[in-house]
């Protein structure tokens, strides 16, 4: 089959990261579109609008949006129908049954999920908290953790707890390595410990990468005694992640292998298991 090229404009009143969010989920859906994406975000006013008309006349294409304001969205729709520009306004069909659902009208005010408000605040205390127990600094903090990833170095154990961490979730997350100690704190967390893991081809090359990058500095491991060939070697690679499988299998944490997935999924599981441990945990 033929690619199809095409643009794509998403007009936003606020940041944009719902239409990304829409945008990214469908278009993979189709592998033989080549997608130009433009992106117009915190269009509030007509001048701000001016500016997205004259981008969709010059290069027209269907448009997705989040504009609540009824004249924005009656001049956006005016422009696409003069264009044969197809517009869907995304946020229509849920809040038209919430509404039914509710029995109040929605306020159509921009940006309402932005607001400074406790959940907020919870998002950035959560990103200090990564910030300041990551790869197993001041272990004594996971008594205050949500959560606590282990796993070998580089199993993306860092990029997982941002992403949670921009949830409002705390997560800590302590390095397994062969002949080190696990830290005591670990032995009576009152919080999930979570383990994760990947497929040993897929953490050497990653490792590679890595060592690359920092010019293959011998304590990059976390380890100076460590000799930096088992850091990569097939076989030493092999044993290790073996040793932290059976490690988290003796403390019955559970183990995500995070080959072939993405953050998002991974984190996605992680909050499954989150919960399963709290229901488990719940008081008689």
């Amino acid at each position: 089959m033929v690619s199809i090229r095409l643009n794509l404009h998403l007009v936003s009143d606020a940041t944009g990261e719902t239409l990304n969010s829409v945008a990214r989920a469908t278009v993979a859906q189709f592998e033989h579109a080549i997608i130009t994406y433009h992106r117009w975000s915190l269009i509030r006013t007509r001048l701000q609008l001016h500016r997205v008309l004259e981008g969709i006349e010059a290069e027209p294409g269907p448009v997705l949006s989040t504009l609540l304001d009824e004249g924005l969205r009656a001049d956006l729709e005016a422009t696409c129908h003069r264009v044969g520009a197809a517009v869907v306004h995304v946020l229509d069909p849920v809040l038209g049954m919430l509404q039914s659902q509710i029995g109040e009208k929605a306020v159509s005010r921009p940006g309402r999920q932005y607001v400074l408000d406790a959940d907020y605040f919870r998002r950035i205390d959560a990103m200090h908290f990564v910030l300041a127990h990551d790869d197993g600094q001041a272990p004594r903090g996971i008594m205050e953790a949500d959560v606590c990833l282990v796993g070998v170095s580089r199993s993306s154990k860092t990029p997982t707890c941002f992403y949670l961490a921009n949830r409002g979730i705390k997560a800590a997350n302590i390095p397994l390595v062969p002949g080190t100690p696990e830290p005591d704190i670990l032995a009576n967390a009152p919080c999930p410990i979570i383990g994760l893991t990947l497929d040993p081809d897929a953490l050497i090359e990653i490792r590679r990468h890595r060592l690359k990058l920092i010019g293959a500095v011998p304590y990059a491991y976390g380890a100076p005694t460590r000799d930096i060939s088992a850091y990569i070697e097939p076989e030493a690679v092999a044993a290790e992640l073996l040793w932290a499988k059976r490690l988290c299998a003796r403390r019955g944490w559970p183990v995500i292998n995070v080959t072939r997935r993405s953050i998002e999924e991974t984190a996605a599981s992680i909050l499954q298991l989150m919960e399963a441990w709290h229901v488990r945990h719940q008081p008689p």
